[in-house]
């Protein structure tokens, strides 16, 4: 079983993969004899370079987002600094 194609994350390659679906239409022999194998492999070239993008789009995302929380910590960690060092200094006075 495969995923759905018609889906809107498919929506560039509607019109190859519907040239498929009526070569499929025209019977088992025909598709059997291999009468739509160049049709389905424009279909797997559309779909990969779809799914290519969409992964492109995810990965530029997460490093986005990824940048964003790092900044984030990158400032907790200043803002909890001064509070640690002036605990290490008030605990050092206290030993002499």
């Amino acid at each position: 079983m495969h995923s759905h194609l018609h889906t809107p994350y498919n929506i560039n390659c509607e019109e190859i993969m519907t040239a498929l679906d009526e070569c499929h239409a025209r019977g088992f022999i025909y598709k059997a004899l291999g009468n739509c194998n160049d049709i389905k492999r424009e279909v797997n070239k559309c779909l990969s370079v779809e799914r290519y993008d969409r992964a492109k789009n995810n990965r530029d995302n997460a490093r986005n987002n990824r940048r964003r929380i790092e900044e984030i910590w990158a400032k907790e960690r200043a803002l909890d600094q001064p509070a640690q060092n002036a605990g290490a200094e008030n605990s050092g006075a206290a030993k002499q």
